[in-house]
């Protein structure tokens, strides 16, 4: 039986292509890069949703937060022998009012919803492998995303990684920070995409980390 591997995140999960506001293809994707990499004896499972945070309501769009939805995301993917998660992006928003230690909670909550959901994982053992998203752009603030984002969105992001990883010693969980494997920057219009080669730097990363899990 094929090693399952759910990879949940959000816009940078999912694809999104800042360059001509779509989505990245099957051959850029960081998700089916990553399943060729890996080959035959894997299934990789593409759950990213654009905007999805860790576990924050977003008041002008429903169904966005990761604490809702890993329950019959898991259950539908079981037996699951992976969970990759790389939320935090949409956290920063200054809607939600939350903070980089916040921010980290959020993710220590869904980490533990995960844990708890027992019928999903193959022979009851959760192995969750937590991803730090790579950092926002200072220069974010200066693009047409900055309306909604709001201001301190940056500087949120780069508290990611020491909270992030705090949380996976903690929960007993895997870790990478994503800006330590990603030496491309963000695209150019929002600052806050990965761009195609950040996704195959991704993908060759997490195959490398994820070879080690499983």
């Amino acid at each position: 039986m094929k090693k399952h591997i759910v990879c949940f995140g959000d816009s940078n999960t999912h694809g999104y292509c800042a360059m001509n506001d779509g989505r990245f293809d099957e051959n850029e994707r960081w998700t089916c890069l990553l399943q060729k990499n890996l080959g035959e004896d894997y299934l990789v499972l593409e759950e990213g949703l654009s905007g999805r945070t860790t576990c924050f309501n977003d008041p002008l769009f429903e169904g966005l937060s990761g604490l809702d939805y890993i329950y019959p995301c898991l259950m539908s993917h079981e037996p699951v022998d992976l969970l990759v998660i790389m939320l935090g992006t949409n956290d920063t928003k200054e809607r939600f009012g939350a903070s980089a230690a916040c921010i980290g909670l959020g993710l220590k909550r869904l980490v533990q919803k995960a844990v708890s959901v027992t019928d999903c994982w193959r022979d009851k053992k959760p192995q969750i492998l937590v991803v730090t998203p790579q950092n926002i752009g200072d220069e974010y603030e200066h693009s047409a995303v900055r309306t909604t984002m709001g201001a301190g969105c940056a500087e949120k992001s780069r508290g990611l990684g020491e909270q992030y990883k705090a949380v996976a010693e903690l929960t007993g969980c895997h870790y990478l920070d994503a800006n330590e494997v990603i030496s491309a920057s963000p695209n150019h219009i929002d600052f806050m995409h990965l761009t195609a080669e950040g996704h195959r730097q991704l993908a060759d990363a997490l195959t490398a980390k994820i070879k080690e899990i499983i």
